[in-house]
C-alpha cells in the first residue's frame, strides 16, 4: 500500500506552556549571571538578570499610562536595545505587540495602526532614509498639540500614546526611557498580579503578512505560538547557554523575535545583534568579535558576506551552526556557508509567519545532501500533509500543497474572519499556498506556490522546479521564474536573472542551455536581465510586481509595434 504524504513531529521534549514573561523571568533565575544581549552600535551589553529588571520596568512603566492586557501596541524601528525591551515588556504587561515594518512609509503606517486598532506606537526616530518623526508629523498633525495620552488623530482615531526613543523632547510624545522610572507602587503590584493571570494561549503578537502576495493581514499569535517555535528552532541546532547567536535579520519578522530572540530566552543564549539594519561586514566583525557561535541569514545576506571583499581577513573558527530561510537556498551558497564560513551545522528552515513561523527544518546532522536539497524534516509536535487540488492526501512523492496542524498555527488574521477561514479549515489545517513533496523518510522538498503555478497551453509548470535547473548555469547568480498572461497559450513564462559579477550571458545563451534538458514548454520565452530584484526585507521576492512590471512593459512594446 502507497504510503500517504502525512507526517507528525514525534518531540523527545514537552512543550512549554507558560507565558513569555514568565519564560524571561525563568532565564534570569537559571542564568542571571551570563550575557543575554549584546547590541554592538548602541555598545549595549546585558545580563539575563539584568534584562529580566529592565524590563519588568518597562512593563511596569506601560501599565502606568492606563494600558491593559489585549491593548495593541505598535512597534516601528529597526534593530535596537529598544526593540527587545518593547518585545518582552508588552508581554509582561499582557499588551499586543503589532510588529511594524520599519521600511513602512506614512501610507503603510496608517494601515497597520488602524487595521489592529493600535492604542500606543512605539517608534524610533529615524532609521536610513526614513525620518520617523517628521512621517508621524505628517499622518498625525494633532500631535503637535496634543498632551501625551490624549492624542486626538484624524487618521488614526484609536491612537492615545506616541513613545519615541532617545533623550530630546517631541511635542506630544513620551520618551521610551522615562517609562521605565514612570511606575509606582500600583503598578508594581499590578504586574505581579498579571504575571499570575495572564495565560500561555493569550495572544501577545500581531505580524503583517504582506510577503509576496501584496495584501497585508495581521497574523495573531499567542505566547504559546511563538515561545514553543523559538525553542524547537533551537533544539534543532543542539543550542544551550554557551551559545551566541548572531541575528542581523530583522526583529520585525519572526526570524528575528521569534526565531532569535525567543530562541535565545528557552535556552540562555546570547543574542548579539551587529548593526540597526544589515551590513556584511559588520555581521562577520560581531561574529568574530563576539565569538558567535551561530549566525542567522537569508541566502542573499549569506551571499554579501561571502563576497565581501574582506570575507578572508575575519576569523569565523567560533560558528558551529545557524539558519539559511526565508527564500530558497542556492545548493551553491549552502556549500559555501559550510566550508568557507565553517558552519559544517547550518540548518535550513522552512514555514510561514502563520505558523509562528517554522513548521520543517534540517538538523545538525542531516546529510549534506538532503540540506541542501530539502527543508528537511517536520517540527516536533506539529502535523503535516500534502493535499491534492480536492483536498485529498496525496501518496508520498507527488506534488500537492502543504497543509500544517498543530501548537504553531495562528489565531487567525485579526478583525478578519473571512480572510481566516480561507486559509484555516474546520479541522484546524492552514493551508499554507505552497506546493511541495515528501518522501519516503520524511523530508520535504519545496517545489513553489499555489499560485504561482504557470498553465502553459494544458501544462502546468512549476517556477521552483525552472529556477533550479538554470541556477545550474554557470554564468547565473539568481533567478526568477513566473508567469505572464499571453493570447495563445493562456501565460508564458518570463525569467529575470542576475549574473554572477564578471560573467557575461545573452537570452539566446539562456535559451541554448536548456535546449535538450528540459521540456520546449519550460523554456522562458522571456528573459529580462537584471541588477536587482524587487524583495521583502526578509529576503523574499516579490514576483507579483515583477509580473506587474512585465505586463506593463510588454503592453508598451505591443502599442509602438501596432
Amino acid at each position: 500500500m502507497t504510503e500517504s504524504s502525512y507526517v507528525s513531529g514525534v518531540g523527545r521534549k514537552p512543550l512549554i506552556y507558560q507565558t513569555i514573561g514568565k519564560a524571561l523571568s525563568g532565564a534570569a533565575a537559571r542564568w542571571g549571571d551570563r550575557e543575554a544581549l549584546v547590541v554592538r552600535h548602541q555598545d549595549v551589553r546585558m545580563t539575563w538578570a539584568e534584562l529580566d529588571r529592565a524590563v519588568t520596568d518597562y512593563a511596569a512603566g506601560l501599565l502606568s499610562l492606563g494600558l491593559v492586557p489585549g491593548d495593541r501596541v505598535g512597534v516601528w524601528a529597526p534593530n535596537c536595545a529598544e526593540w527587545v525591551l518593547a518585545q518582552f515588556a508588552t508581554a509582561k504587561a499582557g499588551l499586543i505587540q503589532v510588529n511594524i515594518n520599519p521600511a513602512y512609509r506614512l501610507h503603510e503606517l496608517e494601515y497597520a495602526l488602524n487595521r489592529v486598532d493600535c492604542k500606543a506606537l512605539i517608534t524610533a526616530t529615524r532609521f536610513k532614509s526614513s525620518h520617523y518623526l517628521e512621517m508621524l508629523a505628517h499622518l498625525l498633525p494633532e500631535l503637535a498639540h496634543s498632551n501625551p495620552g490624549q492624542l486626538q488623530a484624524a487618521k488614526a482615531p484609536e491612537l492615545k500614546f506616541v513613545i519615541r526613543f532617545g533623550e530630546e523632547p517631541s511635542d506630544g510624545t513620551l520618551n521610551f526611557g522615562d517609562l521605565a522610572h514612570a511606575w509606582g507602587a500600583r503598578d508594581c503590584r499590578r504586574l505581579a498580579e498579571l504575571a499570575q493571570e495572564l495565560q500561555p494561549d493569550d495572544p501577545i503578537n500581531i505580524q503583517f503578512t504582506s510577503g509576496t502576495t501584496g495584501s497585508p493581514k495581521g497574523a495573531t499569535l499567542t505566547h504559546f505560538n511563538i515561545l514553543n517555535n523559538g525553542f524547537f528552532v533551537g533544539e534543532a541546532m543542539n543550542f544551550t547557554e554557551h551559545d551566541r547567536l548572531c541575528i542581523p535579520v530583522p526583529f520585525y519578522h519572526c526570524f528575528g523575535m521569534v526565531m532569535g530572540n525567543l530562541n535565545c530566552v528557552t535556552h540562555g543564549a546570547t543574542m548579539v545583534i551587529p548593526n540597526d539594519g544589515f551590513d556584511p561586514r559588520l555581521t562577520l566583525q560581531a561574529v568574530q568579535e563576539e565569538k558567535c557561535t551561530a549566525l542567522y541569514g537569508v541566502p542573499t545576506m549569506f551571499i554579501a558576506e561571502l563576497d565581501h571583499p574582506e570575507f578572508r581577513k575575519f576569523d569565523l573558527s567560533s560558528l558551529r551552526t545557524g539558519i539559511m530561510a526565508g527564500a530558497s537556498c542556492p545548493i551553491e551558497v549552502m556549500r559555501r556557508v559550510v566550508s568557507d564560513m565553517r558552519m559544517g551545522q547550518v540548518t535550513i528552515a522552512y514555514g510561514m509567519t502563520e505558523t509562528s513561523p517554522v513548521s520543517f527544518q534540517s538538523s545538525v546532522d542531516d546529510p549534506m545532501d538532503r540540506r541542501v536539497s530539502t527543508v528537511g524534516r517536520v517540527h516536533p509536535h506539529v502535523q503535516v500533509k500534502i493535499v491534492d487540488d480536492r483536498g485529498r492526501t496525496v501518496p508520498r512523492g507527488e506534488r500537492g500543497e502543504i497543509c500544517t496542524r498543530g501548537y504553531n498555527v495562528m489565531l487567525g488574521y485579526w478583525g478578519d474572519a473571512e480572510k481566516t477561514q480561507e486559509v484555516l479549515d474546520a479541522a484546524g489545517w492552514m493551508h499554507t499556498g505552497d506546493l511541495g513533496t515528501l518522501d519516503a523518510e520524511g523530508y520535504l522538498n519545496i517545489v513553489g506556490r499555489v499560485k504561482d503555478m504557470v498553465i502553459r497551453g494544458g501544462e502546468n509548470i512549476y517556477p521552483r522546479e525552472v529556477e533550479e535547473f538554470l541556477y545550474m548555469h554557470p554564468a547565473i547568480q539568481d533567478v526568477a521564474v513566473f508567469g505572464v498572461p499571453d493570447k495563445k497559450y493562456g501565460e508564458e513564462l518570463c525569467a529575470w536573472v542576475r549574473l554572477k559579477e564578471g560573467q557575461q550571458a545573452t537570452e539566446d545563451d539562456i535559451r541554448a542551455f536548456c535546449r535538450e534538458r528540459i521540456a520546449h514548454f519550460k523554456i522562458p520565452r522571456y528573459i529580462r536581465f537584471v541588477h536587482e530584484f524587487p524583495m521583502t526585507v526578509t529576503g523574499k521576492m516579490q514576483k507579483f510586481l515583477m509580473r506587474e512590471r512585465m505586463i506593463q512593459d510588454l503592453d508598451l512594446k505591443i502599442q509602438k509595434t501596432a
